[in-house]
């Protein structure tokens, strides 16, 4: 079985990953800026293969409103224009034969409240998963200590080290999500 340091690596793993998932998902929240990793979960039917925007299309920011998107193969603009309408983002990419404008709206107040209440929740749940790392670590650490591999002391030690990560990344989650709040509320 595994020993003591097994577990808090494997626990540092899964917090490290909890936190790298909540940021990927908080950039998919338009916050009113132009970013270009509105388009990361976008796929483009590609010669008959479905294909991630960024690896067929520069995708650059000219200005805090817009997004431009420069195919590789100018071939593929009625694609990814298509793919784009298709994935939902709430807006409708510009043709000028070239290259696709997205235009990013500004959010009103309302959406703005609607948006940091998502935040939220993806904060939550990102919290909520590393609760579940924490008592999955403390069971581990528990069944170790029945089976005489480690001694009590070495348990209550290796909880309270355990608590340690889990308020350290707690605290991160809260400083991630601050963060974009405060980019969402940002006029």
């Amino acid at each position: 079985m595994a020993d003591m340091s097994d577990v808090q690596t494997k626990l540092d793993g899964k917090m490290e990953k909890t936190v790298s998932v909540l940021k990927e998902n908080l950039n998919t929240v338009r916050a009113g800026r132009a970013n270009a990793a509105l388009l990361n979960k976008v796929t483009v039917e590609y010669y008959g293969t479905p294909t991630p925007l960024k690896n067929i299309a520069n995708i650059s920011v000219p200005d805090p409103q817009s997004l431009l998107i420069s195919p590789f193969d100018p071939k593929s603009l009625h694609e990814i224009e298509k793919a784009i309408n298709v994935a939902n983002i709430g807006i409708n990419p510009t043709n000028d034969g070239k290259t696709l404008r997205l235009q990013i709206p500004s959010l009103t107040e309302e959406r703005r409240r609607e948006l940091t209440k998502i935040v939220r929740k993806f904060g939550e749940d990102a919290k909520v998963a590393v609760r579940n790392e924490r008592r999955d670590a403390n069971d581990k650490l528990k069944k170790q200590e029945k089976s005489g591999e480690i001694t009590e002391d070495d348990l209550k030690s290796e909880e309270k080290e355990v608590q340690k990560k889990t308020d350290d990344c707690i605290k991160e989650i809260d400083k991630v999500v601050g963060e974009k709040e405060k980019e969402i509320l940002e006029v």
